[in-house]
């Protein structure tokens, strides 16, 4: 019973997706109407508080989350000008609309998307 108390979803179905390339990026923001994107790395500490809060919106939105590691992916970084980390981009047909940077709360987060 410990086992169900401490998971309390599949988190596997609800987590933010992961983007390991530009291409897939490129792909995402295009194809969706609006998305919301997490720049993160696996060394910072505010980024490592926020990835639950993402995990969750991600879970409880119809609007895809994704997460762009800057150290894998520092060119998609770059291009849209995230230079300090945790940093949250909305896109709307493919457009930046809103640029978030630090921690934030859920309730903020699900407000830009």
């Amino acid at each position: 019973m410990a086992d169900s108390s401490t998971q309390p979803t599949d988190e596997s179905a609800s987590s933010a997706d992961h983007i390991e390339g530009e291409d897939t990026f490129d792909r995402l923001v295009d194809n969706e109407a609006r998305v919301l994107v997490d720049f993160y790395a696996d060394w910072c500490g505010p980024c490592q508080l926020m990835a639950p809060i993402v995990d969750e919106l991600a879970a409880e939105t119809e609007v895809p989350v994704a997460k762009v590691d800057v150290e894998e992916l520092p060119q998609v970084a770059a291009r849209y000008g995230v230079s300090s980390i945790p940093a949250f981009l909305v896109f709307e047909e493919g457009a930046v609309e809103e640029h978030l940077i630090g921690m934030q709360n859920k309730e903020t987060l699900a407000q830009t998307i």
